[in-house]
């Protein structure tokens, strides 16, 4: 199948194949016009690739799983801890953003306390006089 239809089939773009392929992900045939043919089976392999990718594996480590994948010797074990692998790495971002979140929070608030305080007299002002009630000249012609 041509790269159009397997993009379409994996659900993925032409450029993400194009790329997989510069680094050795993917090894599609050539016809004799030189257009890359792709058995059925690769479809499997995209759907592979752009799982794990979508699940936050970085593409080197892809590349690692992927020789067992294609030869059907990757086992549940190897990926769970994978997996696992993924989890602990996530759970460390999660900890340095929350960290980096708590640091923000600290300086703004900080900040918030830099701010010029307004004059005492500015707080509290006068209110405007008041106006008398009682008739003005116009009214008493």
């Amino acid at each position: 199948m041509r790269i159009s239809e397997l993009a379409q089939r994996a659900g993925v773009t032409v450029h993400a194949l194009r790329h997989y392929e510069r680094l050795g992900l993917l090894l599609p045939a050539r016809t004799d016009s030189g257009y890359r043919d792709y058995p059925e089976s690769m479809r499997r392999e995209v759907v592979f690739i752009a799982m794990a990718r979508r699940i936050g594996f970085s593409l080197p480590a892809i590349a690692e799983l992927q020789p067992a994948y294609r030869a059907g010797r990757l086992s549940i074990t190897r990926m769970t801890d994978a997996l696992e692998e993924r989890v602990a790495a996530l759970d460390a971002q999660i900890a340095e953003l929350q960290a980096l979140r708590a640091q923000v929070i600290e300086h703004a608030a900080w900040l918030r306390a830099q701010r010029p305080k307004p004059p005492a007299a500015a707080k509290k002002k006068a209110p405007w006089p008041k106006t008398s009630t009682t008739s003005s000249s116009k009214d008493k012609r």
